[in-house]
């Protein structure tokens, strides 16, 4: 029990400071961040800037993937985003690319507030706002000429798993929901891993956060934490060793993702602390539900146990020897094959 809330108080710390604003030395740090992607544009598809705006006024930003060779028929189409702190120039990106080339219409977007979508101040995370994310994404792909509207679905990539859950729960117009490595980002705050985090800690937690927003409010601008996750060692936990390797290296960094070189304001798990976004989840029947989790990730339980809630149809698939951040983007484990064929079958 004692490591576990150790691991947990890790995590905690992980997720409300996220990554400390060191400079990457890898050679992607040097490109703009408008020429920047961490993945290839395949030759069967075309990629486009967009933009539009949430419920709340916020303007998104988003790449549009098209097949090259879409034909006359509108197309069905698929709102990604994820993970949680990063931006569409990667794992989401790399999703809407291979999807597109498999025939769809794919839209990676900036969830607000991070990317280069809008929002102030920047940095903060919201379990509603970055529900009402997905279905302005839905939004915009229904107005489309070329995309058909009664076939939406949404892919949702750790803590946007959560969010894309809860978005298709409500959100009646999407037929067909994945998410791979979820993190159900209210629970991991509200209780830490494995419900390991204590009342007492989560006190602690919740009158520092209290106290920082007056430090806020007389500064007039929130407090953004310098410490976070900077260099690795042996004792660091295997998972944090897999945050850096994705994103402190060439193969996953980013400019613009805050997982990167940035961090979340001090008080930003505040809003997940007492809002879970699973509440509803057996209200995505009868449309159905894909999840997707490694075997050997420390987030499968999180996949697992919203499988459990979930009512039918739903379908649970752990990849072999995977940990979490392998479904960021090691082709080789993402069963693409497997998203494809599950949104032919649904999205028609």
């Amino acid at each position: 029990m004692k490591r576990r809330t150790a691991l947990s108080i890790i995590v905690m710390l992980l997720i409300t400071q996220a990554f400390s604003q060191i400079k990457s030395k890898q050679k992607s740090a040097t490109m703009t961040p408008t020429e920047h992607y961490t993945f290839q544009l395949s030759d069967k598809v075309t990629r486009q800037k967009v933009t539009f705006k949430n419920r709340y006024g916020i303007q998104l930003t988003g790449d549009l993937y098209l097949p090259k060779n879409e034909g006359s028929a509108p197309l069905p189409a698929i709102a990604i985003s994820g993970p949680f702190g990063a931006v569409k120039e990667q794992s989401s990106g790399l999703y809407a690319n291979q999807m597109a080339a498999r025939g769809f219409a794919a839209l990676a977007f900036d969830p607000s507030y991070t990317g280069e979508s809008g929002g102030e101040p920047r940095n903060v995370a919201s379990p509603d706002i970055n529900t009402e994310d997905f279905s302005a994404a839905v939004d915009f792909l229904g107005i489309q000429k070329n995309i058909d509207r009664s076939k939406i679905g949404i892919i949702g990539i750790c803590g946007f798993g959560g969010f894309a859950l809860n978005a298709t729960a409500v959100d009646k117009r999407v037929k067909a929901v994945v998410t791979t490595s979820m993190y159900d980002m209210s629970r991991v705050n509200a209780e830490g891993y494995f419900r390991s985090l204590t009342l007492e800690q989560r006190t602690k937690m919740l009158t520092e956060m209290s106290l920082q927003r007056w430090e806020d409010a007389k500064n007039g601008t929130p407090k953004y934490p310098a410490n976070g996750l900077g260099q690795t060692n042996e004792k660091s936990p295997q998972f944090v060793k897999e945050y850096y390797d994705y994103y402190k290296t060439e193969r996953g960094f980013h400019p613009r993702s805050l997982n990167s070189n940035a961090a979340w304001t001090a008080t930003n798990t505040l809003s997940f602390m007492n809002m879970p976004l699973l509440t509803y989840i057996k209200e995505i029947a009868p449309r159905p539900m894909l999840m997707i989790a490694g075997e050997k990730a420390h987030s499968r339980y999180f996949s697992e146990d919203a499988y459990k809630n979930a009512a039918e149809p739903k379908e649970l698939m752990i990849i072999p020897n995977a940990v979490h951040v392998d479904l960021y983007d090691q082709l080789d484990k993402i069963p693409f094959d497997k998203l494809e064929a599950f949104f032919k079958e649904h999205l028609k």
